[in-house]
């Protein structure tokens, strides 16, 4: 139950925040800040309670080099560069907390956000004023992040979730969704972490189940105008009678193969821009192309917030080129491939992040959706223990590991 409380923390704590924000009283920066620590803190807590033994240590040794790295970064800048270290934190944290919790508690974590923000979505569809007054989006981001609102749209909404020029629409409603992410971007790739997660664990859950996850995932791709996430339910849905059949080696080729195919798109459109696949994809290009010696070594981390929407650029320039280089190896080699489910989640997972880091920037790393992808990473990786399948208590889990470690 603690690691549910958590992880549950992680995906709704700014949707709490919001509604104190709009009806109690202001928040800022240092509200949001200080809650997410006290997640992290409670992560840290409940994995140093129960021990780190052998299936930790690789988790582990990311987060010590990672340090390593920031300290160097923050020493060459004359000042804390410490924010890829929180997100390499978030990622040691709940993928350890994965590999203690059971099937039943996994299920459980998916299904309890999974409906939280199929009810939001559809107050958000029904009513938007209604949703705005509640959440008052536009509102908690101007005070928590800076992003003043745009008076002269009639909304509470955050108004990068009005939509922009090109973006199509079904109809449904007349902005980019956002639910209880109170944003879309995050919303998008919430429907990509279920994907992932239905795509592994379709025979885990029930007739029931299986059709409330598909419909949520739909009603959010019907309303996000998320083209990313339309483009990768596709390759879920091919890759769940294909994955099975790819060896591990191949994770190791996503990020090469995505890097060479925005290369060919550079090439072809090197005009491109906007809020569309080719802009995207070029403006990231563009970014790399333009690194030089001193911004691969750490010297620019202090810009690194300029490259929120190029994943890559941003690890690099924050991190250097090598914490790139270990993220690549830990995303592709770190989940299990024994099992057909552990190679549907590995490869679903290593395209996620790489496809995500082209097109969508550092909004993967944001704990609301990282602790439940990095929760489900921990946990595949230890799936084949019998306490795990049938669903049996914590304890009973911890009990084996520390048989076999």
């Amino acid at each position: 139950m603690p690691i549910v409380i958590v992880v549950l923390a992680a995906t709704v704590y700014n949707a709490v925040l919001a509604v104190l924000n709009a009806h109690v009283s202001g928040l800022g920066f240092t509200a949001v800040a200080a809650t997410e620590m006290l997640i992290l803190l409670a992560a840290l807590v409940l994995i140093l309670n129960n021990g780190l033994f052998e299936k930790d240590i690789v988790p582990f040794s990311l987060l010590i080099v990672t340090l390593v790295f920031a300290v160097y970064v923050s020493v060459i800048s004359r000042g804390a560069v410490i924010d890829y270290l929180r997100n390499i934190l978030i990622i040691f944290c709940f993928v350890t907390l994965g590999t203690l919790i059971t099937l039943r508690g996994i299920r459980f974590i998916f299904l309890t956000a999974c409906g939280l923000v199929f009810v939001c979505l559809l107050l958000e569809i029904y009513s938007v004023d209604m949703y705005g007054d509640l959440f008052f989006p536009g509102l908690y981001f101007e005070n928590t992040r800076g992003l003043e609102r745009k008076e002269y749209f009639d909304t509470k909404l955050f108004h990068n979730a009005l939509g922009f020029e090109g973006r199509f629409t079904f109809g449904l409603i007349g902005h980019r969704s956002s639910s209880l992410f109170l944003e879309q971007v995050s919303l998008a790739n919430f429907a990509g972490v279920m994907m992932i997660a239905l795509l592994t664990l379709w025979k885990r859950f029930s007739s029931f189940q299986r059709v409330f996850c598909i419909v949520t995932i739909s009603l959010i791709l019907l309303t996000n105008d998320s083209r990313t996430m339309l483009i990768f339910g596709a390759i879920c849905f091919l890759g769940y009678f294909a994955f099975p059949y790819f060896p591990k080696v191949i994770n190791l080729l996503y990020l090469p193969v995505i890097l060479f195919a925005g290369f060919l798109v550079y090439i072809i459109k090197p005009d491109a821009s906007g809020d569309n696949i080719p802009g995207r994809v070029v403006l990231t290009m563009n970014h790399l192309l333009d690194l030089d010696l001193t911004d691969i070594l750490g010297f620019a981390a202090r810009s690194a917030g300029a490259f929120a929407d190029s994943g890559y650029v941003y690890v690099i320039v924050i991190g250097t080129v090598f914490s790139l280089v270990l993220l690549w190896l830990f995303v592709s080699l770190y989940p299990a491939c024994d099992t057909p489910e552990q190679r549907r989640f590995s490869h679903a997972f290593s395209i996620f992040m790489f496809m995500n880091m082209m097109i969508g920037g550092t909004a993967v790393f944001s704990i609301k959706i990282a602790g439940l992808l990095w929760l489900l990473t921990g946990f595949m990786k230890l799936l084949p223990t019998s306490e795990r399948v049938s669903a049996g208590s914590e304890s009973n889990v911890h009990a084996q590991q520390l048989k076999e470690t």
